[in-house]
């Protein structure tokens, strides 16, 4: 295995750390005499735990040794594996050099672990490539990721020469794109050591859909319109929605990302501290074949933060242009997103020289920045009660609808009001009596 490991050209770039160079390396001290036999044992049995993580994290099942390969073939960006993302598989003499990878990963992909078993009687890797998992709960593991592997996996496995294999990952490549931002929907930011970001999938993000929020028809339109320009290359605004809290504003966004990612979108979700990372975020994405939302939640700013300013020059005005692949969604309670006072309507210069109304134009230049702005507002009493019956339909709660509304009707005078989030958490109180 070490010796196939050395060829690889492309792919060749792989961490140290990583489970099959661990295990590559464990391999080729077999042939040292001095290295003892518990040691050995234990270190491949080290390796093992790590792969049984992965496919705990993953669901993985069946032959965990090439459902491992093939994700480390869709999570592996190189010149490559980038460019078959963009516009497939073309000719050029890259292409040999891939052929080789992807020979020397077929060999691995069907490697004989029976003669090390034999040596060091062990059988874990026989127990590993037929693997049989605890069903367990989507929620616990990510299973979109899951069942895309899997079922490149056993397309590769069934591959009955180069060729086949390779059209089976360059065309995942194609459909899919390759490393997090193929297998993934949204994510967040993170800060190494040395201060660059990296990101974060987020797993199991609620697979709420635009039908499941019930009524703002004119809202979702708008965001929609807006969306879909956007995914099919054309011109497209940052959006604002803006409103009362618990209308929906959140779930639209998230629905939006789930309704298209299987149209190349995804979402990276930024908080207010890491406006700093911003413009790391867009430099990383740019060149990708994605459409990114960059998705900012309940923004707003007190008066004394001055955090907007930056986020003005990012979003617009800066001197490099903002990517045609990348749009700004925020939510907000605030229509105008920074705190407003009365000294600020007061156009009597202030101590440093400044006209008051220049504050104000100051503050509203942000939200000037946001070219579709929609607004969801509290619903009135006859919509609180329709999204109420039509809740409890779908969710099977049996009860009239006079009975509903009342109770309902007392729910909301206890709960923070008439909105769409005190519905749904009166239908769950419902649901659990049931």
């Amino acid at each position: 295995m070490y010796k196939e490991i050395s060829k690889l050209i492309i792919f060749g770039e792989m961490p140290k750390d990583s489970i099959l160079v661990k295990i590559s390396n464990i391999f080729k001290k077999l042939t040292d005499d001095k290295m003892m036999k518990d040691d050995l044992i234990k270190e491949i049995y080290t390796q093992i735990k790590r792969l049984l993580t992965i496919a705990t994290d993953y669901g993985f099942d069946g032959n965990l040794w090439q459902n491992y390969l093939t994700f480390l073939l869709v999570t592996t960006e190189n010149p490559f594996s980038i460019t078959c993302e963009k516009v497939g598989a073309n000719e050029g003499s890259v292409n040999l050099f891939a052929m080789n990878d992807i020979h020397i990963f077929r060999k691995l992909f069907h490697y004989d672990f029976s003669a090390i078993e034999k040596q060091l009687e062990i059988n874990c890797f026989s127990i590993i490539t037929n693997y049989k998992a605890i069903c367990k709960s989507e929620l616990m593991y990510n299973h979109n990721v899951s069942s895309k592997v899997q079922a490149l996996s056993k397309k590769l496995a069934a591959a009955n020469t180069d060729e086949e294999f390779f059209d089976g990952v360059t065309c995942f490549y194609k459909d899919y794109g390759v490393g997090m931002f193929g297998l993934n929907a949204a994510f967040r930011i993170g800060n190494r050591a040395d201060g660059s970001i990296f990101f974060k999938p987020i797993n199991n993000m609620d697979k709420v859909k635009l039908d499941d929020l019930i009524g703002y028809e004119i809202q979702k339109k708008k965001l929609i319109e807006n969306t879909e320009s956007f995914i099919q290359g054309n011109r497209a605004n940052n959006a604002l929605l803006f409103g009362d809290s618990g209308t929906g504003k959140s779930t639209s966004i998230k629905a939006i990302v789930n309704e298209y990612y299987d149209k190349g979108l995804r979402m990276i979700e930024i908080y207010k501290h890491q406006f700093k990372d911003l413009s790391s975020v867009i430099a990383s994405i740019k060149n990708r074949n994605y459409k990114f939302i960059i998705y900012m939640d309940d923004l707003s700013f007190e008066e004394f933060e001055v955090e907007y300013k930056f986020l003005k020059a990012v979003i617009e005005g800066g001197v490099e242009t903002r990517p045609d692949n990348i749009l700004i969604y925020a939510t907000s309670n605030r229509r105008h997103l920074i705190k407003e006072t009365w000294n600020d309507r007061n156009d009597m210069e202030s101590k440093n020289g400044l006209h008051r109304s220049d504050t104000i134009e100051e503050k509203l230049s942000l939200v000037n920045r946001f070219g579709c702005q929609i607004s969801y507002s509290k619903p009135t009493q006859k919509e609180y009660f329709d999204i109420v019956l039509q809740l409890a339909k779908r969710n099977g709660i049996k009860m009239s609808e006079e009975e509903l509304c009342s109770e309902a009707n007392k729910w909301e005078l206890s709960h923070g009001g008439i909105s769409g989030r005190t519905a749904q958490q009166f239908i769950n109180d419902c649901a659990k009596k049931k």
